[in-house]
């Protein structure tokens, strides 16, 4: 009983540091906020221009992420094929990868000289380097495992049962997964959809590096608070991260009804 009071004091004192790392952050931006002058920060020309950017690029890049997260979650959850494990491994490599490092493979595979990039310039003239599809693309890149990862744990849990008894009555494939995959797995579907939406509004190291920071046309939100900090313009800054933040603990409170409720 002696030894667990310490034990239990010193796991107290670890949450509580922890917590504070993680809290008091939030609440310097906060207390530091411009309050009184936020309304007109985030209505400068360059707040609305960066604000358009974030939400037009964040809303391809989730196009994007769903076009391609979607089906490859499915496959992932429901066909057995050799290399499953590998596959599922490279989704996961955008998780760990420093962003920076994602730009520069983005630049290797989609620059004009790149893997890709060089038939994408020569055949259909589509430089997608230092433009607003590529920021879009960068967004994508980094925002695909958070949809991908989630859609596939909904796909595995989906009862399967159900989808037979639809086939036994002839519904065609995309039928059922149409009319009744879809259905029991779009409360965790939507989780992951606004995780990847969440990621890619607030991606900064592979836009930059790969789509740069051209002001009304890759600049967004996080690279303009970046522009910012640079020029001293401190409350402007935190008036936009404010914005981020504000998205962030939106999605995270829709997750709690929506993606744990479900599970």
């Amino acid at each position: 009983m002696r030894g667990r009071a310490p034990r239990s004091r010193l796991a107290l004192a670890g949450a509580a540091v922890g917590g504070a790392v993680l809290v008091l952050p939030v609440v310097g931006l906060a207390w530091r906020a411009p309050w009184g002058a936020l309304a007109s920060d985030l209505t400068t020309p360059a707040a609305r221009t960066a604000l358009r950017l974030s939400l037009v690029c964040s809303g391809w890049a989730t196009v994007i992420t769903v076009a391609t997260g979607v089906p490859l979650a499915w496959v992932l959850a429901r066909v057995a094929f050799p290399g499953r494990r590998v596959v599922r491994a490279l989704v996961l490599v955008p998780l760990v990868l420093p962003p920076v490092v994602g730009g520069v493979g983005l630049l290797l595979a989609f620059g004009r000289r790149g893997l890709v990039g060089r038939y994408l310039s020569d055949w259909f003239s589509v430089s997608l380097p230092f433009s607003t599809a590529g920021a879009a693309l960068a967004e994508a890149f980094v925002a695909l495992p958070f949809l991908v990862l989630t859609a596939e744990a909904a796909f595995r849990g989906a009862d399967r049962g159900l989808e037979e008894a639809a086939r036994t009555l002839g519904a065609s494939p995309w039928r059922v997964f149409r009319q009744v995959t879809l259905p029991a797995t779009w409360p965790t579907l939507a989780a992951g959809v606004a995780l990847a939406w969440a990621r890619a509004l607030g991606e900064f190291g592979a836009t930059i590096t790969f789509a740069g920071n051209a002001p009304g046309r890759t600049t967004t939100i996080p690279l303009q608070v970046y522009l910012l900090l640079q020029s001293g313009e401190l409350d402007s800054a935190i008036a936009l991260s404010l914005v981020l933040l504000a998205v962030s603990v939106a999605v995270l409170a829709g997750l709690r009804q929506r993606w744990l409720g479900a599970l």
